[in-house]
């Protein structure tokens, strides 16, 4: 076998040998383009037609949350924003010093304040005049009087600002005597003063008769008068 070579094997004849290595191109890779050149043909295929290069993308949009924040900061700084201008209250008047006044009539004056302090607490109801059956304003007035004193008043406190008797100046009150409350010249609540800038009235729907100042915010408002019935 030695000389024959191997069977089956092709000899390579001399002119073989001697003819250069023909290229294959189906599997030798031609040389890369240049990174320029190759970024510029990528570039082009997602813009067809246009050999430029693709226009560079620019950074990353803000969150929409923190754009809202910077717009907000700039509309502050440039126009300060709408500013909410709150009002200063005005000044609460000061408390008034009542002087002790004594009545002519003591003892019936202080039968009245007895019997209008021991009603305190009882409900106001719209045109009552007991203890049982609740009051309003004018009942209440009508019903101490006549029950410590058997005296009948008006029943309503209108008629009751017209009843005979002095109007009396705010600071020369005394136990007993009635005082008006309204608007615009309109009589609208009476109650029955009891000393110290204090009176027993019955207030309102819902409420209860009750002790209030004459220097509260609306008594002092729509105080209108005060009359004197004891003598």
């Amino acid at each position: 076998m030695g000389a024959h070579g191997a069977p089956g094997e092709i000899k390579e004849s001399a002119a073989d040998s001697r003819r250069p290595p023909q290229n294959d191109t189906s599997t030798v890779l031609s040389p890369l383009p240049p990174a320029a050149k190759l970024s510029a043909v990528t570039k082009a295929a997602h813009y067809p037609g246009n050999t430029a290069p693709a226009p560079a993308r620019g950074p990353w949009p803000l969150p929409a949350a923190v754009l809202a924040l910077a717009l907000c900061g700039l509309l502050a700084a440039c126009g300060g924003g709408k500013q909410t201008v709150r009002r200063t209250p005005p000044p609460a008047q000061p408390a008034r010093v009542w002087p002790h006044v004594d009545p002519d009539n003591p003892v019936a004056a202080n039968a009245v304040l007895m019997r209008a302090f021991s009603l305190v607490g009882t409900p106001y109801r719209y045109g009552g005049n007991t203890p049982e059956g609740g009051f309003d304003c004018s009942g209440l007035v009508n019903y101490v009087y006549r029950d410590m004193l058997a005296l009948n008043l008006p029943r309503t406190s209108r008629d009751l600002a017209g009843y005979q008797g002095p109007r009396i100046d705010p600071l020369r009150l005394a136990a007993g005597d009635l005082v008006f409350f309204g608007s615009s010249g309109n009589v609208s609540h009476v109650g029955i003063y009891v000393g110290e800038g204090r009176f027993v009235h019955a207030p309102s729907s819902g409420g209860t008769v009750r002790l209030d100042r004459l220097d509260g915010p609306y008594w002092r408002d729509h105080y209108s008068g005060a009359k004197r019935i004891l003598k």
